[in-house]
C-alpha cells in the first residue's frame, strides 16, 4: 500500500506541474485528452486524480478549469491585448484590422489599461527605436500630448509618428523620427483620428 500511495503522489504531483507548464505556455489549463497524453493515463483516470486533487485543495477544478496557486497569482496579475495588424512607420498606408491573437502584458511592467498592438514596418521611426518587425503597444485613446508617439488615422490610412497639434496653423504635424525624412502635415482635421498612445516596444526577435 505504501508503494501505491507514493506513486499515486508522484502523479499527483506530474499532474500540478503539466498543468502549471501549459498554462504558461498556452495561457489556458490543458484539457482532459492533453493531460492523458502527457501522463500516458486514460481520460478518466485523469479526471478521477483532478476530482480528489481539487478535494484535497493540491488545485482548483471546476470540471473544466484547472487553476493552482502559481496559475492563480499569474492571471491577476495579466492583462490580455490583440495583435490587430501591422501599421506603417513611413507614407501613411492601410493599417490590417485582422485580428492575429492575443498577448499576455504583465501589469508590473505595462500598468493597467486597454491596451492593442501593432506590428511595424518601415524605418520612418528608426531613431526612437523602433524599427520593421517591432510590436508597439498602445494605449486605446482618441487624445494625445504634443511629442506622443501616436496611431492616427487620417482618412482611410493609419501611421505612427510622433505628434503635435499647431492650432495657430490649424493643423498637426507628424514628425518621423529619421533625420532623412520631413514631416508630415494634416490640415483637415476632421478626417484625423488618434487610435492609440504607444507605451511600450516589443523588439523582434
Amino acid at each position: 500500500m505504501a508503494g501505491i500511495r507514493k506513486k499515486s503522489s508522484e502523479r499527483k504531483t506530474a499532474i500540478r506541474e503539466f498543468a502549471e507548464r501549459f498554462y504558461f505556455d498556452n495561457q489556458r489549463s490543458p484539457s482532459m485528452t492533453e493531460i492523458a497524453g502527457e501522463l500516458k493515463i486514460s481520460r478518466s483516470t485523469a479526471y478521477e486524480y483532478l476530482v480528489e486533487m481539487d478535494r484535497e485543495g493540491i488545485v482548483r477544478y471546476d470540471g473544466k478549469q484547472i487553476e493552482t496557486e502559481s496559475t492563480r497569482k499569474a492571471k491577476s496579475s495579466l492583462q490580455y491585448a490583440p495583435i490587430v495588424g501591422r501599421i506603417t512607420c513611413g507614407t501613411p498606408d492601410f493599417a490590417e484590422e485582422d485580428l492575429e491573437e492575443y498577448i499576455p502584458l504583465p501589469v508590473s511592467l505595462f500598468g493597467e489599461g486597454d491596451f492593442f498592438i501593432l506590428r511595424t514596418y518601415g524605418d520612418s521611426m528608426v531613431d526612437a527605436g523602433i524599427e520593421e518587425g517591432d510590436m508597439v503597444v498602445l494605449k486605446k485613446q482618441h487624445h494625445a500630448q504634443n511629442g506622443d508617439i501616436v496611431a492616427i488615422l487620417d482618412g482611410s490610412c493609419t501611421t505612427l509618428k510622433r505628434f503635435y497639434y499647431e492650432p495657430e496653423k490649424k493643423r498637426i504635424r507628424l514628425h518621423p523620427e529619421n533625420k532623412t525624412m520631413k514631416d508630415i502635415m494634416i490640415y483637415n482635421l476632421d478626417d484625423c483620428v488618434i487610435q492609440g498612445v504607444a507605451q511600450h516596444v516589443i523588439k523582434k526577435l
